[in-house]
């Protein structure tokens, strides 16, 4: 399979003028005299979930802080729901329906569950806090996930698990509205259980036709979620595809060496690393 193909889309996995939800075009992003990105083609298709999916250095957060608003590209276009964008922040990509769950989720360890969910959209009743309201749809959104491991709405943040609060950080984004929600790294330093748990809420998200977005090292997440694959090397989209197009050992072949010759025929091919396996 040679490396100085463009990598491409299967018939069966949509172009990016059929139903993307989001679409990158040749997007590259330098810092000084690193090149962080170059020419970067993603597509994300609503009710999907997309694993990108890349070595340290590969470009993985710089590309989901792009997409998230917190610094444009040097190059290249952002198209939404088929119409270019340019999000001159992270609030304006929250405003057209894009939130980012990091790894951090940032919540608050000193407030409840509900506070942390509508922190900062408090809805009002006669200037005061809607408690009854805010507790009804923090309950109902939470009842809509199948989130069933939390005791109370009202316990503080800080004396949930792991599993938990990934839990509450997809339920505030659901009640938010958002159409795109990028996971990063959402089951590292997680159990057994609580891994299970949070990718039953990814698949959920994704059943409710949410977009989402998953960055991760772990194969056996990817494989147990994904529907589509990317593969970054070195800053660049060296594949993307059906995940059942792809195995573990074709995925790691990508990251370490930016080609492959095990993958299936129709999946994406890769594109030109300028690097030698």
């Amino acid at each position: 399979m040679s490396t100085s193909e463009s990598p491409t889309t299967t018939a069966s996995d949509g172009g990016a003028a059929n139903g993307q939800l989001l679409s990158l075009r040749g997007i590259s992003k330098r810092f000084g005299p690193v090149q962080a990105l170059s020419g970067v083609d993603l597509d994300v298709p609503p009710g999907k979930v997309t694993a990108l999916t890349g070595d340290n250095g590969a470009g993985k957060s710089v590309t989901i802080k792009t997409i998230a608003g917190l610094w444009g590209p040097s190059d290249g276009q952002i198209l939404w729901e088929g119409e270019p964008v340019h999000f001159h922040g992270p609030r304006d990509a929250e405003a057209h329906g894009i939130t980012t769950i990091y790894q951090d989720l940032a919540l608050c360890d000193n407030l409840d569950i509900v506070q942390n969910m509508f922190l900062g959209h408090e809805p009002r009743r006669h200037r005061l806090l809607d408690e009854a309201t805010m507790e009804i749809s923090a309950r109902n959104t939470l009842k809509e996930l199948s989130v069933t491991t939390i005791r109370s709405i009202r316990q503080p943040v800080a004396s949930l698990s792991g599993g938990q609060r990934q839990s509450v950080a997809v339920a505030k984004a659901v009640m938010s509205k958002a159409k795109l929600v990028i996971m990063d790294e959402p089951t590292a330093a997680l159990g057994v259980a609580q891994t299970r748990t949070v990718l039953s809420l990814i698949k959920r998200l994704a059943s409710q036709g949410v977009a989402v977005l998953v960055v991760s090292h772990n194969l056996n997440d990817v494989f147990a979620v994904a529907d589509r694959i990317v593969v970054l090397y070195l800053g660049r989209m060296v594949a993307q595809g059906p995940a059942s197009e792809f195995d573990p050992s074709s995925v790691v072949d990508y990251m370490t060496t930016g080609r492959s010759g095990r993958a299936s025929s129709e999946t994406a091919t890769p594109a030109e690393t300028g690097q030698e396996g």
